[in-house]
């Protein structure tokens, strides 16, 4: 695979499984766009990707910030071959915690974030172009207290499926990659004080034996954006080590 001449944005591109993707993306000769609400994480992410990235401040559930973002592209780079949109949150709030305002919180970031994000992408995008999605495995199995976050996955996994349909013909495809556990500094910070024994139950549920990478996650993500994945559209890739197959 070959990003060279692509224009790719990475949104929440500052850490975990999006400065991987960044990473890869880079290493394989592409222009990187990325996205963060933290100036200081942005710089530091992008003095560490190198001159093949460069970072614009955005909160992606703000319409005025994407925006902003796509106008940048447009007249730097005139189109947009590749996004990723990956940015997102997630909280533990069991059923009889959830609160209007995690609710909402969730929901913008994971679902209205994402729908404008891939709209407002689709203008800058012709025959070849291509958007992944990151989910969850919480679309399928969220456990206890992930209800509201593993319902933002399954949203999205409907609303993909209607996307193809509606954009048939315009040559851009949509996926979805759904990581299981990634051993990430926000996984370890949303786990708390039981990181360690989760971690270990989480590592035990894997058919491989262990949690994912996030290394792992970006070549799963830079396959379905690649060429390679030509014929593979509105499609859920799961990569989870086999657990949510038991």
């Amino acid at each position: 695979m070959s990003f060279a001449d692509k224009v790719v944005i990475v949104t929440g591109g500052t850490s975990g499984i999006g400065l991987a993707v960044a990473q890869e993306l880079v290493s394989q000769n592409a222009t990187v766009i990325i996205t963060g609400r933290n100036r200081e994480k942005l710089d530091e992410a992008v003095a560490m990707l190198g001159s093949g990235a460069e970072g614009v401040q955005a909160e992606m559930s703000n319409l005025a910030d994407l925006d902003a973002l796509y106008a940048h592209v447009k007249q730097r780079y005139g189109r947009l071959h590749l996004l990723v949109a990956n940015a997102g949150a997630g909280e533990i709030v069991p059923l009889d915690a959830i609160t209007e305002d995690h609710f909402d919180r969730a929901f913008d970031s994971n679902v209205k974030g994402v729908t404008f994000c891939v709209q407002k992408a689709l203008p800058l995008m012709g025959e070849g172009g291509a958007i992944v999605i990151v989910g969850s495995t919480s679309s399928i199995q969220p456990g206890p207290g992930l209800s509201v976050y593993g319902g933002t996955k399954a949203a999205l996994r409907a609303m993909v499926r209607g996307w193809v349909t509606e954009i048939k013909g315009s040559g851009v495809r949509i996926n979805i990659v759904s990581p299981g556990p990634v051993d990430t500094a926000s996984l370890r910070s949303f786990l708390g004080e039981q990181a360690d024994e989760a971690l270990a139950y989480l590592a035990d549920r894997s058919t491989i034996g262990r949690i994912g990478r996030p290394e792992e996650i970006a070549r799963a993500v830079a396959f379905l954006g690649s060429e390679a994945a030509s014929y593979i559209n509105g499609t859920e890739l799961f990569a989870d080590g086999g657990a949510s197959q038991v």
